[in-house]
């Protein structure tokens, strides 16, 4: 067992899938290759260790007999962290869990994502409906905040240890912050990058296959994300009692939710 999780699932080494631009993105493995694929996509800011290994995810999906895939999403965790905005669109990110599937020769898969992976499996799942079976959203949509982040103020603190005065930019630099071995200026290239109609999901395009949406109950998008809910036509909706967006992904509710979803 990794020392630093006791009881939980060790992290193992990371396999690297090149992307069609060169940059590459770790992904690891667990389970049976027999066994149904859950595919895990972390949020902003995280890694597939901090979003489903620390919490259990990764444990319980494989006492419910399935195989499970993550990935760290460029710009974050062992992946390559580009600098450029233009490395960061929706359809790059789409693309890379498309071709980390490509490579795994893997047809179709179940999903779990929480916020910027939330967001980016709905828009797989709609981009390319045949390689998503379903799929747990969790903290969906945070678009907004992430296109609010003041990217000037981000860059004077990077250039010269300016503090940053804006709320929710200081915010997404305290999480970013947080994990070790995350580089701001890639996190910050990727909120630049998401600014061109990309932040927030289309509710005129949901996804049409069945979608777990899931948020904390002391999160302010929580009625955005039961309005999403509502215009899937096989979406439902969970409240995570007592969590904020932050802090949803570790919810003994979520997991015991989500994981039956997707062993369903």
């Amino acid at each position: 067992m990794d020392a630093a999780l006791p009881g939980l699932t060790r992290l193992p080494a990371p396999q690297f899938v090149m992307t069609a631009d060169g940059d590459r993105i770790a992904t690891y493995t667990w389970g049976d290759e027999t066994a149904p694929t859950v595919l895990c996509v972390h949020g902003f800011g995280s890694s597939t260790r901090d979003n489903w290994v620390a919490t259990g995810w990764v444990r319980d999906l494989l006492a419910a007999g399935m195989r499970v895939l993550a990935v760290d999403q460029r710009g974050h965790g062992a992946s390559d962290k580009p600098h450029l905005p233009g490395s960061y669109g929706m359809s790059a990110l789409v693309g890379d869990l498309v071709t980390v599937l490509d490579t795994y020769l893997l047809d179709t898969v179940r999903y779990v994502g929480y916020s910027l992976g939330g967001r980016v499996g709905w828009q797989t799942a709609v981009d390319v409906p045949h390689r998503i079976d379903r799929a747990v959203l969790g903290g969906i949509p945070d678009g907004t905040p992430l296109a609010r982040m003041r990217i000037d103020q981000v860059h004077a603190y990077l250039d010269s240890g300016e503090p940053v005065a804006d709320e929710v930019t200081r915010r997404y630099v305290s999480l970013a912050e947080r994990v070790p071995g995350n580089d701001l200026r890639g996190l910050v290239a990727l909120a630049e990058g998401m600014r061109d109609g990309d932040a927030d999901p289309d509710p005129a395009s949901p996804p049409v296959q069945p979608v777990l949406f899931a948020t904390g109950t002391d999160d302010p998008i929580l009625e955005q994300s039961r309005r999403l809910a509502s215009v899937a036509p096989q979406g439902t909706f969970l409240e995570i009692p007592g969590r904020t967006h932050v802090n949803a992904p570790g919810s003994r509710d979520f997991r015991r939710a989500g994981v039956a979803f997707l062993a369903a």
